[in-house]
């Protein structure tokens, strides 16, 4: 349930220092007088706890928040984030119909387009709205009566708690089925909304050399538009405001698909490419790991899917750390998510310290809860 704690009122001083970085960076209208637009902001903080930005204020916010997100390696495309200001969209059918709406502005038939979409944020008199799940796409995951899952584990808890609100699932469950959306506009009410196919686009899983790929039947979602991560510019959180960038193809084949916690598919793929699986001295995990991601890479490719590979994104974030310094900015990292999780040492990010992370540092994506 939505916390009904929310923030007493926000600090001048944390607005101002945005707005400030705001003028600094030359990312307001021309003829927007920094003086002012403070002393408007000071009074309506003294009048309401809070304040309004701007659309521009917004849009720089947001795509600063993705700049200043120490465990992406995706930086380099920060300033293209497409802004969808949605702050005057509080009723739970009405975030549903624009998160319906984000994933088909972000896909674009497979050219996935970075895009942000903001809902109103909490205030002194109430917390905005707020979508319980982590991404807008996720697929179920079933707990058996012999204790093993159909789909995927990560999701056993969340399958449950909206079967528990009425959702009933396909007739006949699968490994992939799409969970609907929760969405609590206003506390304690929780509300279910399925999504429509023609807002997921998905992907058929082949390989390019092995023909028996194709008859496991494994899929996977375009957009990973995360959903549970606050947005805070400036002193305002904005409980919801879901985001995406576009998916880097290790992600799915040697995190989502092959975890143990996951789809934990490394022994069905080895035992298919013949390997002996008795030893791990064999580096059959490792073998199988290149094959499924090389699965990915390939079949996104010939949808005519976005995705990137963890050689060339590695270069790019490089290539962005670069231009930050140029322009005297730290480009903090998380040395553990930016160094891909497949061949890691082969990758140019691999052989370099980063700045610490600033756990206060804003506007940014803040962890969930």
């Amino acid at each position: 349930m939505v916390s009904t704690q929310v923030k007493r009122g926000v600090q001048f001083a944390e607005a101002e220092e945005f707005v400030r970085l705001c003028h600094a960076e030359q990312a307001v209208p021309p003829g927007q007088r920094l003086g002012e637009r403070l002393a408007r902001i000071s009074d309506e903080i003294a009048e309401t706890g809070t304040y309004r930005h701007t659309p521009a204020e917004l849009a720089y916010g947001a795509r600063v928040a993705w700049r200043n997100s120490a465990r992406c390696i995706g930086r380099l495309y920060w300033r293209s984030l497409r802004v969808r200001d949605r702050r005057h969209v509080r009723d739970a059918a009405g975030l549903a119909g624009e998160c319906v709406a984000h994933l088909r502005d972000a896909t674009r038939g497979g050219r996935i387009r970075p895009t942000v979409t903001v809902f109103p944020p909490d205030t002194p008199a109430g917390p905005g709205p707020r979508i319980h799940n982590n991404q807008l796409v996720r697929y179920a995951g079933y707990r058996l009566d012999d204790g093993s899952v159909l789909g995927d584990p990560q999701h056993v808890a969340f399958t449950r708690s909206v079967r528990e609100l009425g959702w009933r699932g396909p007739e006949r469950r699968g490994s992939f089925d799409v969970l609907p959306l929760l969405i609590e506009a206003r506390p304690g009410e929780r509300r279910l909304f399925g999504l429509p196919a023609d807002a997921v686009l998905e992907v058929p899983l082949t390989h390019p050399d092995h023909r028996w790929f194709a008859g496991l039947g494994l899929r996977w979602h375009a957009v990973p538009a995360i959903s549970d991560m606050p947005l805070e510019i400036g002193g305002v959180r904005y409980p919801s405001a879901p985001f995406n960038g576009w998916y880097m193809a290790s992600e799915i084949g040697a995190r989502n698909l092959a975890d143990p916690g996951r789809y934990d598919l490394l022994p069905v793929i080895a035992d298919l490419m013949g390997l002996a699986t008795g030893d791990d001295r064999t580096l059959w995990r490792d073998r199988a790991l290149v094959e499924l991601t090389l699965a990915v890479q390939h079949s996104f490719d010939q949808a005519g899917v976005t995705v990137a590979d963890h050689h060339s994104e590695s270069r790019r974030f490089l290539a962005h750390l670069e231009r930050e310094e140029r322009a005297g900015r730290s480009c903090p990292a998380d040395w553990s998510w930016i160094v891909p999780p497949l061949s890691g040492a082969q990758t140019a990010v691999f052989h370099r310290y980063y700045d610490e992370p600033d756990p206060a540092a804003r506007p940014a994506f803040l962890p969930p809860g």
